[in-house]
């Protein structure tokens, strides 16, 4: 069972230190409890300001757990300079097999890619994606899209790539998500307003 946290510091109150500072606290709890990747998406800051939040981030991933990763959302320069673990790709991002070619450092490299279709799972299975982020599963809140959420996660998981369900995803429906075949869960306010250590528990335990 995979779990991602996608990082969004604007969600978390005050100021823009106190929010780096919440963000940085939440991302160790998140390598403390369990969580295997970790995606720094935080599109509003510029180049310098992102590598040097990816660059603290990375110290506090490494301080919590050895086997927790850290990517990068969408910016392969960032995390070589911040010698992360990877990047997380959108679909319409450069493929998968691109970065790998270009990745210089001696770490690993991790890569997700966001997928709505299963369509661009398939393609990046094909292409050396290590997993995938599939949703909306649970976008609107209504029994009729929930079912052809899941029923979408189904197709999606068909394919040769360990799938996370992400969108609308909470510790109610979660179970619903493993039925459909997910490897795992992403989500970003499922862990930041949850105890993560708790929220990993009761979705491992639903399974």
């Amino acid at each position: 069972m995979l779990f991602c946290y996608i990082t969004d510091r604007r969600q978390f109150p005050g100021s823009d230190a106190a929010q780096r500072t919440l963000l940085l606290k939440k991302i160790a709890e998140a390598s403390r409890h369990g969580v295997d990747y970790i995606q720094l998406r935080e599109k509003d800051l510029n180049t310098r300001d992102l590598e040097r939040l990816a660059i603290e981030a990375m110290r506090v991933v490494r301080a919590n757990s050895p086997s927790t990763r850290l990517l990068i959302n969408s910016r392969t320069d960032v995390a070589l300079a911040a010698d992360a673990d990877g990047v997380h790709l959108r679909s319409e991002d450069i493929v998968p097999s691109e970065v790998r070619l270009i990745w210089t450092s001696k770490r690993p490299c991790t890569i997700g890619v966001s997928c709505h279709f299963a369509e661009q799972v398939n393609r990046a299975a094909s292409e050396g994606a290590d997993f995938v982020v599939f949703g909306p599963v649970f976008g609107k809140q209504n029994e009729t899209s929930c079912r052809d959420g899941l029923i979408a996660l189904t197709q999606a998981c068909k394919y040769n790539i360990p799938v996370l369900a992400l969108g609308g995803v909470t510790l109610e429906n979660a179970k619903g998500c493993f039925g459909a075949g997910a490897a795992g869960i992403a989500g970003i306010r499922l862990f930041q307003e949850n105890d993560i250590a708790t929220a990993v528990s009761l979705i491992r335990n639903c399974r």
